[in-house]
């Protein structure tokens, strides 16, 4: 790799596409056409993201998009603004319909109503009102804290001040989406990857002068916190925000049928490209807000929505080479390095294979011809191979056995579940003795869902990685800062704001820490899980100090898959002194409960047997909204049985045994209604 010609090649490109841009914005001058001035463009994004040390402020990657998050106050949503689960196929929503049906123990799923809001591609905002005046805006942020986007939002003619309608709350949060339509985008190309960029970066400007120059748009589809809202559904809610003067998408509908909802899916579709804005799919949502209510949340979506995603677009190429990449769970994952093609928009140079199944199941070779799919930020996949333009040159990819990065072997686990082998082939270290794993490791410490220290991203590992900075999670609060301050593109200002997002991150709550650790099957609600009920690093510590694994098996929600990697994580001795350093380091706060109000509250529950007119998760659900605590075994700890219809003789026993008062479902409800 010559760094000095492929220097030369990029200033070449960024002098030559802003030559474009001075003749055609300066003298209205068009010297390129649209194809070659974005093909252009793409090039420059291509050799950036390929060679990391590409770096130039007149690059139309540097020029605009930056997130100007820390010039905004931040405020917690009174509400959370959640996320959807996604939806690709019809199997998918006859999955999303069964779940439902299941948990409302409902008979007829023909009887659920949806409502189908096109889902628009922009920003998310929440709009606070307040005695009918609109007095504060905040981004989605991390779904919990929002950017108080307030003067930039005011600049949207879309959005009103004030509304003068008797049925309108005193107090309600109007959720919708922020965007900008094709047509307006298309005067603003010059500066802008796609239309939702161009919302991001308009509504994040720290000046709302310069957002004011911009022509948002904004779409209301639900509420966060309300009081006072006086109505029974989605579809009627959607009628009052056109009456209110908020702007609503004209093609929602009101559907009963998963093939109801394909047909209009197909519809929509069919309309996209005449719409003067981008959709990216529909959500459905339980039209009936007291359905909603009683379905509730899963870990960060609701139970009672999914986006259906539009089909995915598609490109033709040919595989250059088959790369394996390491995640932070050892698990192998092959990459086919194919020849550029620009799919959506987007020039796409790798797609994901899968796992060594996948290539076996589809006879994926090198120099193969492909069709690849592209679906929204999906990564790129192969789709088929093309036999008849297969050669002899094509070459069948021997998966490794050992691991490329640290040579130990690579071996596929034994699923008990489905009595098979897993698909995914795994590095058998899991552990910082493993180069590529250590890296990835780091990564999930640094990232937003873990520690989130601002300006820690995934290429600054790599590069501190690769000069020896760092080589252990603890070795991020002993960085030589003096160093990095001599390093390309680093200044005192830049290094000073590092070192600050670095050190406000040494208090952490603890089941942010154990999630950080990047344990193997404890993702962020099981780290919740644990947290809650171990309460300290100490006890956290204990589990393996006294041996306490199976003291785990007692809180609901952790079973055996999760405690058997637990138990691999602490007897790795490498695991044990990163553990032990980042104790030392940072300052991890107690899991405190907050105070307990429900009627319910210090009673411990079980249910044993099927109940009728509700499923065991809502039954759950509303014992925990009281206040209630679930556990997964009848012990002294147990304060209620529930039973149902065919319960369990044995725990029945057994809580007779331990003088352990057994309910009915009558008895349950009459306790919830107290």
């Amino acid at each position: 790799m010559n760094k000095d010609l492929i220097k030369k090649r990029y200033k070449e490109k960024i002098k030559l596409i802003n030559h474009y841009n001075k003749k055609y914005f300066d003298e209205n001058i068009s010297e390129v056409s649209d194809a070659k001035y974005d093909k252009l463009k793409n090039e420059i994004f291509s050799l950036e993201k390929k060679y990391d040390f590409l770096k130039d402020k007149d690059s139309p990657s540097f020029k605009i998009g930056f997130k100007p998050s820390k010039i905004f106050k931040k405020f917690s949503h009174r509400v959370a603004m959640l996320s959807l689960g996604n939806a690709f196929h019809e199997e998918d929503l006859i999955n999303f319909e069964k779940r439902i049906v299941n948990y409302l123990d409902k008979k007829d799923e023909k009887k659920i109503e949806y409502s189908a809001e096109p889902k628009i591609d922009g920003i998310s905002a929440s709009l606070s009102y307040r005695d009918r005046k609109f007095f504060k805006g905040l981004s989605r942020g991390d779904g919990k804290e929002g950017e108080d986007i307030t003067e930039n939002l005011r600049t949207i003619k879309d959005i009103p001040f004030f509304i003068n309608k008797k049925d309108f709350p005193n107090d309600i949060e109007i959720r919708g989406e922020v965007f900008i339509q094709n047509s307006d985008f298309k005067k603003l190309n010059e500066k802008f990857a796609n239309p939702r960029n161009a919302a991001s970066g308009s509504l994040r400007q720290k000046n709302s002068e310069e957002t004011k120059k911009i022509p948002l748009k904004f779409i209301a589809y639900t509420y966060g916190y309300e009081k006072g809202l006086n109505v029974k559904n989605q579809s009627e809610f959607l009628k009052k925000l056109s009456d209110w003067g908020f702007r609503v998408n004209p093609l929602n509908k009101k559907i009963t049928g998963i093939k109801n909802l394909i047909k209009n899916y197909n519809l929509i579709e069919n309309k996209r490209s005449d719409l003067d804005f981008d959709i990216d799919g529909i959500v459905y949502k339980v039209n009936d807000f007291k359905l909603q209510k009683r379905l509730g949340n899963v870990a960060n979506a609701p139970r009672w929505a999914i986006a259906h995603k539009f089909s995915a677009n598609s490109g033709i190429s040919k595989i250059i080479d088959i790369d394996i990449q390491i995640g932070r769970t050892g698990a192998l994952t092959p990459v086919a390095k194919i020849n550029p093609v620009n799919i959506g928009g987007v020039v796409v140079s790798n797609a994901t294979l899968h796992n060594e199944d996948e290539i076996i199941r589809k006879d994926i070779r090198v120099n193969d011809t492909v069709l690849i799919e592209r679906a929204g930020d999906v990564i790129p996949h192969i789709i088929s191979v093309d036999l008849k333009k297969r050669n002899s040159v094509s070459e069948k990819f021997i998966f490794p056995t050992k691991c490329p990065s640290c040579g130990s072997e690579t071996i596929k686990e034994y699923n008990s579940i489905t009595k098979k082998k897993d698909a995914v082939r795994r590095c058998s270290s899991e552990g910082f003795e493993c180069e590529k794993i250590s890296i990835e490791k780091i990564k999930h410490f640094v990232s937003k869902e873990a520690l989130n220290i601002d300006g820690f991203g995934k290429k600054i590992v790599e590069k501190f990685w690769e000069l020896n900075f760092i080589k252990f999670p603890q070795d991020v609060f002993k960085l030589d800062y003096k160093k990095i301050e001599k390093l390309d593109g680093w200044g005192k200002q830049s290094v000073a704001n590092l070192r600050y997002s670095i050190e406000e991150k040494k208090n952490i709550s603890l089941e942010k820490f154990i999630f950080s650790l990047g344990i193997r099957h404890i993702g962020l609600e099981n780290a919740k899980i644990i947290s809650k009920n171990l309460k300290s690093i100490n006890n956290f510590l204990l589990i393996s100090k006294e041996n306490k694994f199976d003291d785990l098996l007692n809180i609901d929600g952790i079973g055996d898959t999760q405690i058997q990697s637990i138990k691999n994580f602490f007897n790795n001795k490498t695991n044990l002194i990163v553990l032990n350093e980042l104790n030392r380091v940072l300052k991890i706060k107690d899991s405190i409960e907050l105070k307990k109000t429900g009627n319910l509250r210090d009673k411990t529950f079980m249910i044993t047997g099927k109940l009728t007119g509700m499923s065991r998760a809502e039954a759950k659900s509303l014992i925990e909204k009281n206040s209630g605590t679930i556990v997964s075994s009848v012990s002294k700890k147990l304060n209620f049985l529930i039973i149902g219809e065919k319960p369990t003789k044995k725990k029945i026993n057994l809580a007779n045994d331990l003088n352990i008062k057994i309910l009915n479902q009558k008895e349950l409800v009459k306790m919830l209604e107290n």
